[in-house]
């Protein structure tokens, strides 16, 4: 396919093409359009738009404008500020209220492979730096909706803030260009008073570590047995990062 092919994320494969994104289609892409033209049909602007599946049987989404980070090593700065941080919590909200009233399909399927029930919600799951888009100092909205599928409001507010405050281990959040490790607690009931989250932080950051224990066990698990993304996450150590920041953030808030 000629376009522009698209840097970030851990999947690869999509490709701008005008002002549309085309991606290859998976199992779960029928799902997740239902999900993008419920968002669509409640006004939510912060999500691309679904235009339909091409000839060559690529997903055809509207492309999000604005300035992403790419395959950069060192963030851009907007990813640091707490002007962007209070537009990542409110933009959750905002998705959390669009989102809260959307049953899926009985036959629905998600990349996680869990299934939906009543007290669920339809997530994001992986609305971090990689995938945001930011125009004239405004978050535009997040692209790359792969991950969607059941989860809970708190556990998703958990992983955003884990994204974005950030809670990953130093040395990693260091490598990206952030550096204001003593701003973390503050930044973190920054994001929380932003969403408009009622419980205690400290419950959000042990949260964050069962999150991340979880998701280290997991590329651990499907990455040995050789799935694609899991595999290649294990080899660049993401599961041995994701354990240290557990231990990390036993000292968060002392």
């Amino acid at each position: 396919m000629t376009g522009e092919p698209l840097g970030g994320g851990n999947d690869g494969g999509a490709v701008r093409v005008g002002a549309t994104v085309r991606r290859p289609v998976r199992e779960w892409t029928a799902s997740v359009h239902e999900l993008l033209r419920h968002l669509e049909r409640k006004g939510f602007e912060g999500a691309p738009r679904v235009l339909g599946v091409d000839q060559g049987g690529y997903e055809v989404l509207t492309y999000l404008e604005g300035d992403t980070m790419g395959d950069a090593a060192v963030w851009p700065s907007w990813t640091r500020t707490e002007g962007t941080l209070v537009q990542v919590a409110r933009w959750l909200r905002a998705y959390h209220e669009a989102v809260a009233d959307f049953v899926p399909p009985p036959d629905a399927r998600w990349r996680s492979g869990r299934r939906w029930s009543p007290g669920l919600i339809i997530g994001h799951n992986d609305a971090g730096p990689a995938n945001a888009a930011y125009r004239a100092g405004r978050l535009t909205g997040f692209f790359d909706w792969d991950f969607a599928g059941p989860t809970t409001v708190d556990a998703e507010v958990a992983l955003v803030a884990h994204c974005w405050v950030p809670l990953h281990a130093r040395h990693v959040d260091a490598s990206t260009g952030f550096t204001a490790f003593e701003a973390r607690p503050a930044r973190l009931r920054r994001f929380l008073d932003a969403y408009g989250w009622t419980g205690r932080p400290e419950a959000l950051v042990r949260a964050v570590q069962v999150q991340m224990a979880e998701r280290a066990a997991l590329i651990r698990r499907l990455g040995h047995q050789g799935e694609g993304l899991y595999a290649r996450l294990l080899r660049r150590g993401v599961a041995d990062e994701l354990d240290q920041a557990v231990r990390e953030l036993d000292e968060f808030s002392r």
